[in-house]
């Protein structure tokens, strides 16, 4: 309950001022504060009765002179309004003259500028959310660790100081990789040998640690090599702030102004952070991006098919073919593994582990590597696919695979092959003139059963015939006009029937041109294909008939 005692010495209507709504102050012609509303006394508190209106309002009191002054001759009502701050707020002073000569000074708050102050800050916290989301989407739209840290000082440069730096943390040695970017948008690059720890909080941004504050860093003493060329000197102010990453550091961002222009703000520094936050993820990313790019690189030298070349002047040709046009390796494999000398024989295998993908590319190398573990006992078929199935049976899987052995050698001017199949389809022999055949062996696959059984076949090629190991993603793979037929034996053994005399390599390359054209841009299999072509140089006489197989076309 308000007191109501009135607010003046005096009585009459002066205690009436009291209940006013607004802010009031009536003062006399000497300065003297007569009287004051509730709502007064709460905004001024230094306000009382018979103080001077000057030591309570100061920028009121020189017009409320101006106003009594007995010279004074306001030329409109508003001639001897005021306004200034109270209390961090801006408020307007109205005049009312009591018939008393004393004059009431109502306070209004200008809710104008108030509002002009949140429209300032809104409009500043929407330009500062965008230039955050456009961080992210250009720091996250690269892989590559060195184009991030450019587009880091672009974006730094270009909005949050007149010249960017980023430090890199230093990989073997001291050397440094420091990317800068000046007012201009000039990006550099440079290798510094440098000690970080001469510049204050460096040295911790790069650990990791919370930032310094950049008014606690001295421009002066910032060195040469993190000045960007041609920087305009000096230096007026200096942030340095850690570029956070996934347990390790990326980093640390140095912004630097000109000596025309202010030191960095509070709000400013934390706007940097926030930048430097998403440019520390990105820059991570980046960097983990590389390190696991370049150990799968080093894991599929040994997952995927060999290069093949001519071994003892036997020709030999290799193409494969993932199921997914985005991934390098699958379940068909192939290896060409020489023979020591001249006159031995050269084990070549080709086989299709169950599945496709990763999965199966991982249990395709355990095979790969077993197999040549067991290239010593080449010449005898049937013992290399014993042992490749217990290996296999002994494992935690449950896949199995298809396989075929070739083993090939010179003999007396002739190529000698003998062939053995575990599941997998027969190779396809070229014959002189075009014809083709089937050879004639078959087996149990792989992984499946605890006991092989397999019927070898062997043959020799004249000069200019070849040999076709292939895998059934040329037979099975579905397309052709209608999109649904299978590519089917019949229809290779044609087209091989137009490679006769043709070189290893332009055999292969037909027979995955025609299974490419095929199947189109729909789903198939992995695809692996092997060609063995006897050498032209062969005599003729050294030829002493041909094998035939079941299949001829």
């Amino acid at each position: 309950m308000l007191d109501p005692a009135p607010a003046t010495a005096d009585t009459g209507h002066e205690s009436l001022w009291t209940y006013v709504a607004c802010p009031t102050l009536v003062v006399d012609q000497t300065g003297a504060i007569r009287a004051l509303s509730a709502s007064a006394q709460e905004l001024l508190p230094s306000a009382a009765l018979g103080s001077q209106l000057e030591a309570t309002v100061d920028w009121l009191s020189p017009v409320h002179m101006r106003l009594v002054a007995p010279s004074s001759v306001p030329t409109s009502r508003e001639s001897f309004n005021a306004g200034g701050p109270v209390g961090g707020r801006k408020f307007e002073a109205h005049h009312a003259t009591l018939p008393s000569g004393e004059v009431a000074w109502s306070l209004v708050e200008d809710t104008g500028h108030v509002l002009r102050e949140a429209q300032y800050a809104l409009t500043r916290e929407h330009e500062r959310a965008a230039f955050l989301l456009e961080a992210s989407s250009v720091l996250m739209a690269s892989l590559n660790i060195d184009r991030c840290r450019e587009a880091t000082v672009l974006l730094a440069a270009r909005d949050l100081a007149d010249a960017a730096v980023v430090v890199a943390p230093a990989g073997r040695g001291r050397r440094m990789p420091i990317f800068y970017c000046d007012h201009n948008g000039t990006v550099e690059q440079r290798s510094v040998d440098a000690d970080p720890a001469s510049v204050t909080g460096l040295s911790e941004a790069l650990r990791g640690f919370p930032p310094v504050p950049s008014r606690w860093i001295d421009a002066a003493t910032l060195p040469d090599w993190l000045i960007p060329t041609g920087f305009p000197a000096p230096v007026r102010s200096v942030m340095i702030t850690p570029l956070p990453g996934h347990g390790v550091s990326a980093g640390a961002l140095v912004l630097l102004r000109h000596a025309e222009e202010g030191e960095f703000s509070e709000g400013e520094e934390v706007l940097a952070r926030l930048f430097a936050a998403r440019a520390g993820a990105a820059l991570s990313a980046a960097r983990l991006y590389a390190e696991q790019a370049a150990i799968t690189r080093t894991l599929m030298r040994d997952l995927l098919p060999p290069d093949l070349h001519p071994v003892h002047g036997i020709e030999f040709a290799g193409a494969y073919r993932a199921s997914e046009d985005y991934e390098v390796v699958g379940g068909d494999f192939y290896d060409v593994h020489p023979a020591p000398t001249p006159d031995g024989e050269t084990l070549v295998v080709l086989g299709d582990v169950c599945g496709k993908g990763l999965e199966a590319a991982m249990l395709t190398g355990k095979i790969r590597n077993t197999l040549q573990a067991l290239t010593p006992l080449a010449a005898d078929h049937h013992a290399v696919l014993e042992l490749l199935n217990g290996a296999m049976l002994s494992t935690e899987h449950a896949r199995f695979t298809t396989l075929v052995l070739a083993s090939v050698a010179n003999r007396d001017g002739s190529v000698v092959v003998r062939l053995t199949s575990a599941g997998h389809l027969p190779p396809l022999i070229i014959r002189e003139g075009g014809r083709v055949e089937q050879a004639d062996t078959f087996g149990t696959l792989i992984g499946a059963l605890p006991e092989i059984h397999a019927q070898s076949f062997e043959t020799t090629l004249a000069p200019g015939e070849t040999c076709v190991l292939y895998t059934d993603g040329v037979t099975e793979a579905r397309g052709g006009p209608l999109g649904d037929y299978m590519f089917g034996e019949e229809r290779l053994a044609a087209a091989l029937a137009e490679c006769g005399g043709m070189p290893a390599t332009a055999v292969v390359e037909r027979v995955m041109m025609l299974a490419t054209q095929w199947v189109g841009q729909q789903v198939h299999d992995d695809i692996a294909v092997v060609a063995i072509t006897a050498p032209r140089r062969t005599h003729l006489s050294a030829v002493d008939g041909h094998t035939r197989g079941r299949f001829t076309a």
